[in-house]
Order: C-alpha cells, then structure tokens, then sequence
C-alpha cells in the first residue's frame, strides 16, 4: 500500500520539476536576449540574468539527479 504512493509521489513531484525547468528555461532566455538587444544592461538586469541562470542549472543538476527525462514535442 506504501509503495503504490510513493510511486505516485514521485512522479507526481517529478512532473512538477519538469514544469518548473521549462518555465525557469524560458525566464532565462528572454532574459539573455533582453541583455543582447540593450545597449548598455544595468547591474541588475546582469545580476537578475545569473540568479536566473543558476536556478536553471541546479533544476538541470536535481532532474539529472531524480533521472527524470524531459519529453520533447515534434
């Protein structure tokens, strides 16, 4: 009975750090092209641009970690 849950869990807590990486992936993007497109970016834009980035990479990290595989659209 325990283990059928803890099955459930998991993908249930996996689906949602998927959600969270797609939509950090996309925050970080239009950030860097927000960066390419101003003439001179302020310390904030670059710093907001870096916490973004680590963000993303440490959901990259814990999915690598978890072994949950992204699926792709065609």
């Amino acid at each position: 009975m325990f283990w059928r849950r803890k099955g459930w869990l998991k993908k249930q807590f996996d689906e949602r750090l998927v959600e969270q990486l797609e939509a950090m992936r996309n925050e970080w993007i239009k950030q860097k092209e927000l960066i390419e497109k101003s003439i001179e970016p302020s310390g904030d834009v670059l710093m907001d641009a870096k916490i973004t980035e680590a963000k993303y990479l440490f959901l990259i990290r814990e999915a690598k970690r978890r072994r949950v595989t992204l699926k792709r659209a065609k």
